[in-house]
């Protein structure tokens, strides 16, 4: 299960089909797909799929053909008041940097499909972004990566005043962008990451809306909403959503999951006891199907395969494949020829 698949509200939806009504779009045309109706999308107790709001987004593509940066364009439309409850924790927080933190730890209150992650240093702060997968066309997965980006550099511009500007953005893909400049910085194709990067000073003073009482009633509610969401997902699927953001070659751990999961390893192996599984068993089914991928691949060796998927050397591969399925690599890869 990818990252992005939580249940979200309308809210992104409102906005994008808003915008493509000012480009002349029926909002008919834009929920063609979504089994959402017009009363609905205005309802705030409604809660939709990603999958639904993802159809809004193959929509508004179809119909305007696909420009090349509308997604920065898109995403520089979403404020602090499109987020409800994680928008006005961010804004009570103490900092910049503690908004940072609870937008980080309550991702999956957001309409992100891209997994971010924070790192800084004295002088710079970088928000890092992994493309979404889950099986999205191109043109989707490019349009969500690049609004995402935008939103969140939209929200730093909010948070720390109008003078906010980004010392990078890069991105991993070769597709130029002329004209495309997100908070004065011009995208960077072909770098190792997709990531912004900016200047942490202002992001270490104090916030002009910063209340504790508002900041902590905020974080227990969106604590609240989070597990109420989650409560929808079955404990093994959520176990695959964690697996999803870990690179290929890292096999995750159940204290780690725990921490994604803001609850205890006892709940998790009862959980998963119920549903007849466990956390182990998960992760190797789900290795095994990021290698079957792999050797579908002919031009990798099991030594590539190996180093991909973290093992020391083809041997300890090939003892674990073996393993997981009854049959060495090698004859599974003549079988799947």
């Amino acid at each position: 299960m990818p990252f992005w698949n939580f249940a979200r509200s309308t809210a992104s939806v409102r906005l994008m089909t808003a915008f493509g009504a000012e480009r002349g779009l029926s909002l008919p045309a834009l929920l063609a797909g979504t089994r959402l109706g017009p009363a609905q999308i205005l309802d705030p107790k409604i809660e939709i799929t990603a999958e639904q709001e993802l159809q809004v987004v193959s929509n508004l593509l179809g119909a305007l053909g696909d420009p090349v940066g509308l997604g920065i364009e898109v995403g520089q439309r979403y404020r602090f008041s499109t987020y409800g409850l994680w928008g006005y924790g961010l804004i009570s927080s103490a900092t910049g940097l503690d908004a940072i933190s609870l937008a980080l730890r309550f991702l999956s209150l957001t309409y992100a499909y891209c997994a971010i992650s924070f790192h800084q240093d004295e002088q710079i702060g970088v928000l890092q972004f992994s493309e979404p997968g889950g099986g999205i066309g191109e043109s989707e997965r490019s349009f969500l990566l690049l609004r995402d980006m935008a939103a969140a550099a939209t929200l730093e511009s909010e948070l720390v005043g109008k003078d906010f500007t980004l010392r990078g953005f890069d991105l991993r893909s070769a597709l130029p962008m002329p004209g495309m400049s997100l908070f004065g910085a011009w995208p960077t194709p072909n770098c190792p990451t997709n990531s912004i990067t900016f200047d942490i000073e202002p992001f270490r003073r104090p916030l002009p809306n910063a209340d504790p009482v508002t900041t902590a009633m905020c974080e227990q509610m969106c604590s609240q909403l989070m597990e109420r969401r989650r409560g929808y997902l079955r404990m093994g699927t959520l176990v695959r959503q964690y697996l999803s953001t870990l690179p290929a070659n890292a096999t995750g751990s159940l204290p780690s999951f725990a921490d994604y999961a803001n609850t205890s390893e006892r709940t998790i192996k009862r959980r998963l006891h119920d549903e007849g599984t466990s956390f182990r068993q998960i992760s190797a089914d789900y290795r095994r199907a990021i290698a079957d991928e792999l050797l579908d691949d002919g031009t990798l060796n099991l030594a590539d395969i190996a180093e991909r998927l973290g093992f020391s050397d083809a041997s300890s591969f090939s003892q674990a494949y073996k393993k997981w399925s009854g049959a060495p690599p090698s004859l599974q890869r003549r079988r799947r020829a």
